[in-house]
């Protein structure tokens, strides 16, 4: 039985690769949106766990193919407008994944590898609570700010909700630094959940369908009585910005911790090599039903802190631990039916509907089926997955979730199948505008894995969805247009693109038929409605970009390209001059670090087609785009592009890029004339030939300790 998404990595050829990166990192995006942003998941941590694990594997063999909004460098969903923003002194990342004893092994042996040492150094292991990651801020020993990870650098400001848990303290004990950030996770126990759905079904309420959505929905509530009433709990065990140190390992600051005042939880261990690590991890599944919290696996961590520092960060995790997830939880079902649904890019997406059924304790009726291939037993390449068994209506699958409300389909009971079944045919036209529907070819006649509808700006389901796309939460975020009143206004001819959306109480006021008089629409929340399109009438250029619903651009995409351009009328200026053949206005685009070939085609296409730039200018008229801001860290390298060449003697070369992203800088696989600093060990070649042409200032390795202000760990 497979669980594979698609065909082994090691058999996909690079452009198979590129593409197979891009559609992860779509799915992917949407699933952080609904888990972290709307503490509503729609598949499985398995099967969350089966994609990341999939994507990186790909990402490992075709380095050069990583794109900029990979999910390998994401963490969580943006934050809600509805709260106020809250921007982290330090990041709040995830934590990378292990599956056997044998990653336990690899992270450990990386790790000797990294820091060059002669075994794998003491890990603490602690349960990994299923709740809601929570930062909370100290000065001077009061409470002053608690936030939610939110993307992991902005989150949302929950600090009234947090007042009201008991096990979070106002005043830390003792003799405390003048600032301390303290980390942790908010959660219900099972009791107090089960209690929670039953008064909350008596009344008529929502009913949560686990632990963690239940405690994450009480401490987002806009009323903090809400969440005094919830019965909320609190597990500290990590830190971010710090006036002093609070000790010299993570055992020691995490007693530190409970020292403070907080609740710490009392499974954590120190564990001296990988197997005892894995004899923890063992002894916590077996007491996992008794603990009276959910769980989803064991955490561990370097415990020195001056290994952790060197070891650093990459991209979206700490390089010094690591989550060993538990199994994921299995059951058996129907497949009843199969749905279509249409995205904003044309894209045709096949839905499970399943025989409602308990897996771990939750229902579970949809899960997705990515694609064609998918449905017919069929890996990107053309070899097979589940041993080639297809998915049919009427089958009896293999369902899994690991704690979540939908599941991955994992295979198909043949014995079990219908007489009468059939292979599930894919359309091939559009179910909203009958116009084709097919699958793109490359060069060497492979076709996509997506099929997509043609019909372009005369489907009224794309246009729908983008609209749908530039007014949801992680895009403007206004409230009062879901989507059914997008749908509905589409419909009615009132919005027919997002520059509408900005005329429409002026065209509502010189219209015979107003707002009022639609069924649903009162005084309320039609002025509750222009107030919250005006609210968005002033944003970021990288929520703008974001929204605009460019094929290929995500919220990292966005973020990156705010952050080179900075000015969003600069940028636009550059992609019209690219699109008119400029080819230094392409060549910065393209060399910005984590853009590829495909964004910039994409954005190159975007803005070079003239209806797009209609609507631009529409929504110009009516929006303010502010500037990107960024913070940048007070060294003598932050904001710089550095560039590491030839042979590290000193440092391997993970360490140096993770000590150059610590002091702010951006690291470069090549030089260009946006290089600020070459860093060359012996041996450099062609890099440091092209430096030295283009007058970039070049050091080496001393220089580079010297010029940062660090010892080497050699010395």
């Amino acid at each position: 039985m497979s669980v594979l998404r698609d065909a082994p990595v090691e058999q996909l050829s690079e452009r198979q690769a590129k593409k197979e990166l891009q559609a992860l990192a779509e799915e992917m995006a949407a699933h952080d949106r609904a888990y972290h942003g709307e503490d509503a998941p729609v598949i499985s941590d398995a099967a969350y766990d089966a994609l990341k694990a999939r994507n990186l594997a790909i990402e490992a063999r075709f380095p050069d193919l990583v794109l900029a909004e990979s999910p390998s460098k994401k963490v969580g969903s943006a934050p809600s407008e509805k709260f106020a923003k809250v921007t982290h002194a330090r990041a709040m990342l995830s934590l990378d994944n292990a599956f056997s004893a044998e990653d336990v092994h690899e992270f450990g042996a990386r790790i000797a590898r990294f820091l060059r040492l002669d075994a794998p150094p003491a890990v603490t292991a602690e349960p990994k609570i299923d709740g809601l990651s929570l930062s909370l801020r100290y000065e001077r020993g009061e409470l002053v700010t608690a936030a939610t990870r939110g993307d992991g650098a902005v989150g949302e400001d929950v600090t009234r909700n947090a007042r009201t848990i008991a096990s979070i303290p106002h005043t830390l004990k003792g003799k405390v630094p003048d600032v301390v950030e303290v980390r942790g996770e908010v959660y219900m126990t099972a009791e107090d959940f089960a209690a929670l759905n039953a008064r909350m079904e008596a009344n008529g309420g929502k009913v949560f369908a686990n632990p963690r959505n239940a405690a994450a929905g009480s401490l987002r509530q806009l009323d903090p009585e809400i969440t005094k009433s919830r019965p909320l709990a609190f597990f500290a065990y990590a830190w971010g910005e710090l006036s002093e140190p609070l000790a010299d390992t993570q055992m020691g600051a995490v007693e530190r911790l409970e020292k403070l005042g907080f609740k710490i939880n009392p499974l954590m261990k120190l564990c001296e090599t990988p197997d005892e690590a894995i004899a923890v991890y063992d002894g916590i599944a077996i007491q996992r039903a008794e603990l009276g919290y959910d769980i989803d696996g064991v955490v561990y961590k370097v415990d020195r802190l001056d290994y952790q520092e060197r070891l650093g960060f990459v991209s979206r995790s700490p390089r010094w631990a690591i989550a060993h997830k538990f199994p994921a939880e299995q059951a058996f079902t129907t497949l009843e039916n199969i749905e279509i649904q249409l995205g904003r890019t044309g894209a045709l997406t096949p839905v499970a509907k399943l025989h409602p059924i308990t897996v771990g304790g939750v229902v579970v009726s949809n899960a997705t089926l990515h694609n064609a291939d998918y449905i017919a037993g069929i890996g990107n390449d053309g070899l097979p997955i589940r041993e080639g068994r297809d998915l049919r209506v009427g089958d009896t699958v293999i369902v899994q979730r690991a704690g979540d409300v939908i599941p991955q389909i994992v295979d198909v009971l043949l014995d079990k199948r219908p007489a009468d079944s059939e292979p599930f045919q894919f359309p091939t036209v559009c179910p909203a505008c009958g116009s084709e529907a097919k699958r793109e070819v490359d060069a060497k006649g492979k076709p996509d894995s997506v099929t997509r509808c043609t019909g372009g700006l005369i489907c009224p389901a794309q246009a729908v969805e983008r609209l749908k796309h530039f007014v949801s939460r992680n895009a403007l975020d206004i409230d009062g247009l879901g989507d059914k009143q997008i749908e509905a206004f589409y419909e009615d001819g009132l919005i027919a693109n997002a520059a509408d959306i900005f005329t429409l109480q002026a065209r509502d006021a010189r219209s015979l038929k107003k707002l009022k008089d639609r069924e649903g629409w009162g005084e309320t929340s039609i002025a509750n409605l222009w107030a919250a399109i005006d609210e968005r009438r002033q944003v970021p250029f990288s929520r703008f970009l974001f929204a605009l619903g460019a094929r290929h651009v995500g919220e990292t995409t966005a973020r990156t390209i705010a952050r080179h351009y900075t000015r969003f009328d600069a940028f636009r200026a550059a992609m019209l001059a690219a699109a008119s053949g400029d080819e230094e206005a392409r060549e910065e685009l393209v060399g910005i670090d984590g853009i590829g070939e495909t964004v910039a085609v994409s954005l190159i296409q975007f803005f070079g087609e003239s209806h797009n730039e209609q609507v631009l200018d529409a929504l110009l008229a009516e929006m303010t785009i502010d500037d990107e801001v960024f913070e940048v860290l007070e060294s003598p390298v932050a904001g710089k592009v550095v560039v590491f060449t030839g042979s590290l003697e000193k440092m391997t070369r993970d360490e140096a890029k993770a000590m150059a992203e610590r002091f702010g800088a951006k690291v470069s696989g090549s030089v260009s004339k946006k290089t600020d600093l070459l860093v060359a060990g012996p041996g450099a070649g062609s890099k440091l030939t092209k430096a030295q042409s283009l007058g970039v200032e070049t050091i080496d390795e001393d220089g580079w300790f010297a010029l940062v202000g660090v010892t080497p760990a050699s010395e």
